[in-house]
């Protein structure tokens, strides 16, 4: 894995998971938009954690960043399930 590929694959998925919720919130604006916000932050402080983590990698750089693509991938699923959660609560 390229390091370029990894930041433009954090970029991606979290952007898009971001917009996911934004996009919940506009078109339900008589819903309460205070949990989505959290899951946002929450979205935009793995996006700096992952960032900064990835600027500095530590020991076999490959295991490293096998590493963060997976620890990644398992936080965004938590947000997700976070997300709808809140979503189906609202409804």
């Amino acid at each position: 894995m390229n390091l370029r590929v990894f930041k433009k694959d954090i970029e991606f998925f979290i952007g898009e998971f971001i917009e996911d919720c934004e996009l919940f919130v506009i078109l339900n604006p008589h819903k309460d938009a205070e949990k989505i916000d959290e899951i946002v932050e929450e979205a935009v402080d793995l996006y700096n954690d992952l960032k900064q983590k990835a600027a500095h990698p530590e020991g076999n750089k490959k295991a490293y960043y096998t590493g963060l693509i997976k620890a990644m991938f398992e936080k965004l699923d938590e947000l997700s399930e976070k997300l709808s959660a809140v979503v189906s609560a609202e409804a």
